[in-house]
């Protein structure tokens, strides 16, 4: 069973049982090379003591000492030789037991979710109880209908869509919807920086307060932020993406829920170039730190981020905090440390279908906290989505001593430091139009609608012309 703490359950990291029964079978193999040493040297021993017997009338009762003396030598190895053997086969009985567990446990959830109910299951094999999460990763790895249905597909295309499509996961599920006559919009379209804003703030670089501005620029159409911290040598960036905002598919938003697709189905690649283009509109130099924050939709492009070869090329993407993404089927660059905040009562992170790898360098955590009846009937996409739960959940995280959270943001903290004045570019991104059947543009979606609450400075645009744009404030 994962570790938990208050209401955190907790998967993978320095305290995960998979980095854990790594230690412990490259310790084992260690012992091995070790047992084999000694018993090369219970061989010479033997040999040696053969070899005294000849001398033994010379001397006898010497000679018989050394002889004995060193025949103990060799059975005192012997004995030190087999416990070191009886260490290293418990270890991989314990592993192999584990994984055993491992596979059991998936298969009996598998039954529950699908067979005549998870109850009785649960006490009989004392499993943890099926979260919506956990039923919504296995309809989804079972049903391409219910993606669809998250990509604004409409409900008579999505009902075929099992018909349509063939294997590959959610990537060729993503590609396959892509493809069908009628929904165009889902394929990628290129994305560029349209305008830009630069102003100098003190930041939350905590884990809930960076989750709290990508939340802040939902409420705006297709901004991401670029936090400079720090100077000089000790300079980091923190990119911050929001989640899906609820416009037409084939507009010019690229965070709309064409974004889910390119982000699931095709690693967002068009997204991840205008974020290296922002980063180096920012001042951002080859090599230069960065982390990513996404929230929802957001998550599975700062994911992306983390594999994505151009951008790695690039920047030196060191830590990813996601938080309600479905990012299991996304693996990061070695040495890239991720967290990921999930919600029992959250379906969204299970609608990639795959569990998040149980890794050293990645961590996932579920909130657990039960969620009161009236949130439920609140309109949007469930009360375990909303960001109030994730921030919740971000500041337990922090004040955790749990040993996998403590690695994980020390790792996040070696990157953005203690936070403070920061240089904050609030960049606004733009997807092309999609080409009309007779071969004609189609009209781009809505553009960046005036919001309450002004900031100095105009938006620049590409070419350094202001442009007129009142900003709201970043939370």
């Amino acid at each position: 069973m994962p570790p938990v703490d208050g209401m955190l359950r907790i998967r993978g990291g320095v305290g995960g049982l998979s980095f854990q029964f790594e230690e412990l079978l490259a310790g084992a193999a260690a012992l091995d090379a070790v047992a084999k040493e000694l018993a090369a040297v219970e061989i010479e021993a033997d040999a040696v003591r053969r070899a005294l017997f000849p001398y033994q009338p010379d001397s006898y009762a010497s000679g018989s000492k050394a002889i004995v003396a060193v025949g103990e030598g060799a059975q005192a190895m012997g004995r030190v030789r087999a416990e070191l053997e009886r260490l290293c086969r418990e270890v991989r009985a314990s592993h192999r037991e584990y994984e055993f567990a491992e596979a059991r446990n998936s298969l009996l959830l598998q039954i529950g979710k699908s067979g005549l109910g998870y109850g009785p299951l649960w006490g009989l094999f004392g499993l943890p109880p099926i979260t919506l999460r956990d039923v919504v990763e296995d309809e989804v790895s079972r049903a391409p209908e219910k993606l669809a249905l998250l990509l604004g597909v409409p409900a008579a295309l999505a009902g075929v869509a099992g018909a349509v499509l063939g294997a590959g996961g959610v990537r060729g599920v993503v590609r396959g919807l892509a493809a069908a006559p009628g929904l165009e919009f889902l394929q990628p379209r290129p994305v560029r920086v349209d305008s830009r804003q630069t102003r100098t703030e003190v930041v939350d670089v905590s884990p809930a307060g960076l989750l709290l501005r990508a939340e802040a620029l939902g409420r705006t159409r297709g901004d991401i932020e670029v936090l400079q911290l720090g100077e000089g040598s000790q300079r980091a960036w923190v990119v911050v993406i929001p989640g899906t905002q609820g416009e037409l598919p084939a507009g010019a938003n690229p965070f709309d829920a064409a974004g889910i697709a390119e982000g699931l189905g095709y690693d967002s690649a068009e997204t991840a170039a205008a974020i290296r283009q922002a980063l180096a509109e920012a001042g951002a130099a080859a090599g230069d730190p960065v982390a990513a924050v996404g929230y929802s939709q957001g998550g599975i492009h700062a994911m992306n981020l983390s594999q994505d070869k151009a951008f790695l090329a690039e920047y030196d993407v060191r830590f990813v905090l996601t938080a309600g993404s479905p990012v299991g089927g996304i693996e990061p660059a070695p040495g890239v440390s991720s967290l990921h905040l999930e919600h029992a009562d959250d379906w969204v992170p299970g609608t990639d279908g795959q569990q998040n790898p149980d890794t050293k360098d990645r961590v996932t955590v579920t909130l657990e906290n039960p969620i009161a009846v009236r949130e439920w009937l609140e309109p949007g996409m469930g009360p375990g989505h909303q960001m109030a739960q994730y921030a919740d959940g971000a500041r337990a995280v922090s004040a955790s001593r749990e040993p996998s959270l403590q690695g994980s943001t020390a790792a996040l903290a070696a990157v953005v430091g203690a936070g403070g004045a920061a240089t904050v570019t609030r960049f606004s991104l733009r997807r092309d139009a999609m080409p009309s059947p007779r071969g004609a543009l189609m009209a781009p979606g809505p553009r960046q609608s005036p919001v309450q609450g002004p900031v100095q400075g105009k938006m620049q645009g590409p070419g350094g012309k202001p442009t007129d744009r009142t900003q709201r404030p970043a939370a």
